[in-house]
């Protein structure tokens, strides 16, 4: 009886310890959570933070999307076996000012993903994250399916020749005097949206880009800029936990050769 209640306690143990990493936590500035997502730093400037295994995300209830998403991604996450893909999109009931799906509906923008759920299929519960609408940004079809998803892929691809690096997503908003919505009049549409990679594998290195809202075919090194350049469009401050040297060398610098990709 002793050996019986020993091996349920242990295995109570270790599924209490697997739900713990599907519980997401809600972050002010200066809160630490379990996940790694934030472990570089808050990029600050947002209403809502939660930190959830897969991604964290700064949400603007003004905008009622994301101001940023922010994940690791590693090559052995993107080595795993993929689980299929969600397609269900449901309001993040955390946030009470997120979107509902039915918002985008004929509105003709597609529920754009910030955190790609190719990126978060490592897992059946972070693919279905992604779907949440705290997770999503309006983006017109021709956008969202062109050069944005080579961006993407791109991103992608470093992972797995670098094995390991951080992500950060996000919009970029027009002026008041020019801001339109969807149909709901809730919503903003962003006028560009940006990408932020920090590679960790040595000579660690950083490179930002920054895509008008619109179709495009130019090459994605046309839209690469530094990492300081998405800050000062953005008003946010990435990995603000690194050393202040290191963290300023690597921001105001970027070469388009130390990157192994070419459109």
């Amino acid at each position: 009886m002793n050996h019986l209640r020993k091996t349920i306690i242990i295995k109570l143990f270790f599924c209490l310890q697997f739900l713990l990493l599907l519980v997401p936590v809600f972050c002010s500035a200066a809160e630490k959570s379990e996940f790694d997502n934030l472990l570089l730093g808050n990029p600050g400037k947002a209403d809502v933070v939660i930190d959830r295994r897969g991604f964290a995300v700064g949400f603007s209830n003004k905008h009622r999307q994301p101001l940023w998403v922010i994940y690791k991604l590693t090559a052995e996450e993107l080595q795993t076996e993929p689980h299929k893909r969600s397609n269900r999109f449901r309001h993040d009931h955390l946030i009470r000012q997120s979107a509902y799906p039915k918002e985008y509906t004929r509105s003709g923008f597609d529920r754009g993903h910030l955190a790609p759920a190719a990126d978060m299929a490592f897992s059946k519960q972070t693919m279905l994250d992604s779907f949440l609408m705290s997770n999503m940004s309006p983006q017109l079809p021709g956008f969202n399916r062109g050069i944005w998803k080579r961006l993407e892929e791109l991103v992608r691809a470093i992972a797995l020749n670098e094995k390991e690096i951080y992500v950060v997503t996000g919009a970029i908003f027009p002026p008041a005097s020019e801001t339109k919505y969807l149909p709901s009049g809730r919503i903003t549409i962003p006028k560009a949206f940006y990408k932020v990679i920090y590679d960790l594998t040595p000579p660690q290195k950083m490179i930002g880009f920054i895509i008008p809202h619109r179709s495009s075919d130019q090459p994605l090194q046309v839209f690469a800029v530094s990492v300081d350049e998405v800050e000062k469009q953005t008003g946010l401050d990435f990995f603000s936990q690194l050393p202040n040297d290191l963290g300023d060398r690597l921001e105001t610098v970027f070469l388009i050769k130390k990157w192994d990709f070419c459109d």
